[in-house]
């Protein structure tokens, strides 16, 4: 419970107050916002998480991306289903987050779901802020340490959170 009280007074400060009264907001994006954070950054700390929210609102504010925090986080191939050519799934291994396409069920065990709490906490707060204190400097793209992905040479790096390296794709590309 002591995180859950300090996460709360730390997004009042870093992200300000609420752009909409509480019963208005989109449940649906904020959603979308917890599974990515949830899903990406489960093992990580609380900046950890809070950085993996920035970068899929970066992308929501960037115009190279989708424009909604559902359609950023599954952004991807997608192939129709053999079943139902008006159904579509997405391409296994193809999408700009993994868990999305991974071919696993996206199930909160029972023992993380204080932990998926924390995620839709920091969904909310991201979400509705009026302005953002991105420590991660405007990042759109983030890799684990213990990977290279092709990409990484040619953006921007600008902080590395626990396990996670984030980058900027610079506007002039």
């Amino acid at each position: 419970m002591k995180i859950l009280a300090t996460l709360t007074l730390a997004g009042a400060v870093a992200f300000g107050t609420a752009s909409h009264a509480t019963e208005s907001y989109d449940q649906k994006q904020i959603t979308c916002m917890a599974d990515n954070i949830y899903w990406e950054a489960r093992n990580q700390n609380t900046k950890g998480m809070i950085a993996v929210a920035l970068v899929t609102i970066n992308r929501v504010y960037d115009s190279r991306y989708p424009n909604t925090p559902c359609e950023v986080v599954h952004q991807g191939p997608t192939r129709p289903s053999w079943k139902n050519h008006l159904v579509s799934y997405p391409v296994k291994n193809r999408c700009q987050f993994s868990w999305y396409c991974d071919g696993k069920a996206e199930r909160v065990p029972e023992a993380d779901k204080d932990v998926f709490a924390i995620a839709q906490m920091i969904a909310f707060k991201v979400y509705h802020a009026q302005s953002h204190w991105d420590f991660t400097k405007g990042a759109t793209h983030y890799h684990a340490d213990y990977v290279t992905p092709s990409w990484a040479a040619t953006k921007t790096k600008t902080i590395t959170v626990g396990d996670h390296i984030f980058y900027r794709w610079e506007k002039s590309e």
